[in-house]
């Protein structure tokens, strides 16, 4: 049995090791390249294919994976959206993704950056950097003081839920697929809008489907309440970003933390020599604002999730090769 793990990185090779150790009748190949029409002729021969990359998998390469008679390909990764879903159903391929590599990653770095809004710990930092260690004007706010609406109860955002009322916090949450526990808990709002309209915080833990593009835009945005701040620590997509800059602009928006952009590919995880030179204007606008946290999509950035992430991947791919059978295939 042979697969090829593409995208590969340095703080990933420990676990690869550790999964090959255990299962010594699987030779796997290793790639640090992404996939894409440059690399994908190495897949040939290969029983089956791992990759992670916010980059496309497109016709083009599905189809050659599918000229290769390669059926299987798991991802390291929940999301799906940048698979050619009509492509990969074409060439009879199966994808398999990571659905719970660690929900207590997300929901941590979410909680970890409401707390560094409500106490402004960015503008003291500014301030401490010019030798200013006065106290004022940044006075701080308390979690247990406020109502955090929760955008989607999978998971993630259930981890989160439980995170908040550790604080005292008041939670309300919405989401179209309720959670039976949490629904008997009585913290399910009605509609989007009433979350908006109740809440001081908002956290989005929702996926990047199509219906979920720009959710929040400049008529949402308008729905909330004055002061509010935004966490979106789950897709780039789910935000207008150019909304996003007027409501901050405006005030209505007291702050904002992304750790996930909607132009983040290419940007986010690359070294640039400066900060003017990050080739983003969007991006650096909200970089350079007091109120505003960016974090290059590392939510999921801890050795428990990167552990799964690689572990359960391999154990998808190698149970779809042995049998076709798998407990995370995704239905595109």
């Amino acid at each position: 049995m042979k697969i090829i793990a593409y995208g590969i990185r340095n703080d990933e090779m420990p676990y690869l090791k550790e999964w090959e150790q255990k299962n010594p009748e699987v030779e796997v190949k290793v790639e640090t390249k992404l996939l894409d029409s440059s690399t994908v002729e190495e897949a040939n021969g290969f029983d089956g294919v791992v990759a992670y990359q916010q980059k496309p998998y497109t016709k083009e390469i599905l189809d050659k994976l599918g000229s290769f008679n390669i059926k299987y390909l798991s991802l390291r990764n929940v999301g799906v959206d940048n698979v050619d879903a009509d492509a990969a159903k074409a060439n009879g391929i199966t994808v398999t993704n990571v659905p719970a590599y660690s929900p207590n990653a997300i929901a941590e770095l979410a909680i970890t950056e409401i707390m560094r809004l409500l106490r402004n710990t960015k503008r003291f930092e500014d301030k401490q950097r010019s030798g200013d260690l006065r106290w004022a004007p940044e006075i701080g706010q308390e979690l247990n003081s406020k109502t955090v609406g929760v955008f989607g109860t999978g998971r993630i955002g259930h981890v989160l839920v439980d995170i908040c009322r550790g604080f005292g916090a008041k939670v309300i949450a919405y989401d179209p697929f309720r959670n039976p526990e949490l629904e008997k808990q009585g913290i399910y709002v009605d509609t989007p809008d009433d979350l908006y309209k109740q809440a001081d915080i908002i956290s989005l833990h929702a996926p990047a489907v199509k219906e979920n593009e720009h959710m929040v835009n400049e008529k949402t945005l308008s729905e909330m309440k004055d002061g509010s701040y935004i966490i979106n620590a789950a897709r780039g997509s789910l935000i207008d970003t150019d909304a996003l800059i007027k409501a901050l602009d405006s005030g209505k928006l007291a702050g904002a933390a992304l750790d996930t952009y909607e132009s983040e590919v290419g940007v986010f995880n690359v070294n640039f020599d400066s900060f003017d030179d990050i080739s983003d204007d969007r991006l650096k606008n909200l970089m350079s604002r007091d109120n505003v946290l960016i974090t290059p999509h590392i939510a999921f950035y801890t050795e428990t999730a990167v552990r799964n992430m690689v572990t359960l991947s391999l154990d998808a791919n190698r149970d779809l090769i042995n049998t076709g059978k798998s407990d995370k295939i995704v239905k595109l």
